[in-house]
């Protein structure tokens, strides 16, 4: 009876051993099934992480990037406008008699003119035609009008005789007409950029466009003042 125990407790545990092994090998043979279906049937899981990671950086780019006729139209727009202020801020260093007015002239100089380097770089990139002068826009015929008269293109814009009137002015008389028409070019290029900020896309251009709103919407304020009517 004791030799027949021993022999089936022996059996017991060769049997529980080889469950045992059995067990393993299949655990080793599943993480290899796992591994082989990197390669194979799980291939697609694997592959889908590099192809969404490597996506991710161009959908970013894509939407950062990403413009619509009303960015192009607002930076084919505020070119031109932006280089007839720098025209017109030229004239005061040599013919304003207010230190102010020839003050803000310098501040609309700093400002502006970096813009239009800036816009001129997305119009590039974006394979769109940026303007050529002060008064011209890709796509309008200017011919025998001057570089400035294509001024009624844009709000605010100053035609050819107001420019006129302008260079011949000096002293007190220069000061006056200057801030009139500055005031209203730079209310037509808060009108402008409102309508960047309302219909555009490209991040870069609405941001721009808020700076010129709350930066010139204060400058007109300030003009006001010095002409007497803030």
């Amino acid at each position: 009876m004791r030799n027949t125990r021993t022999t089936l407790t022996r059996r017991a545990v060769v049997a529980a051993a080889s469950v045992t092994a059995a067990l393993v090998l299949a655990a080793c043979g599943s993480d290899g099934g796992s591994d082989d279906s990197g390669h194979g049937g799980g291939h697609d899981s694997a592959s889908s992480a590099p192809s969404a990671t490597s996506s991710s950086p161009a959908g970013a780019d894509a939407a950062a990037g990403a413009h619509n006729d009303q960015d192009v139209a607002f930076a084919q727009g505020m070119i031109p406008h932006h280089r007839q202020a720098l025209e017109m801020a030229g004239l005061a260093a040599g013919r304003a008699s207010s230190a102010q007015v020839k003050d803000l002239a310098a501040r609309v100089e700093k400002a502006q003119d970096p813009e239009i380097k800036t816009m001129t770089g997305w119009l590039k990139s974006w394979g769109q035609e940026a303007p050529s002068g002060a008064g011209s826009m890709p796509g309008m015929d200017h011919s025998g009008q001057g570089g400035t008269s294509g001024g009624h293109d844009m709000p605010g814009m100053m035609d050819g005789k107001d420019m006129d009137r302008l260079e011949k002015a000096s002293g007190a008389d220069f000061d006056t007409m200057f801030l009139t028409l500055m005031i209203e070019h730079h209310e037509g290029a808060v009108q402008m950029a409102a309508t960047e900020k309302e219909k555009g896309v490209y991040g870069p251009a609405k941001t721009m466009a808020d700076d010129i709103v709350t930066g010139q919407t204060a400058e007109i304020a300030e003009m006001k003042k010095l002409l007497g009517q803030g």
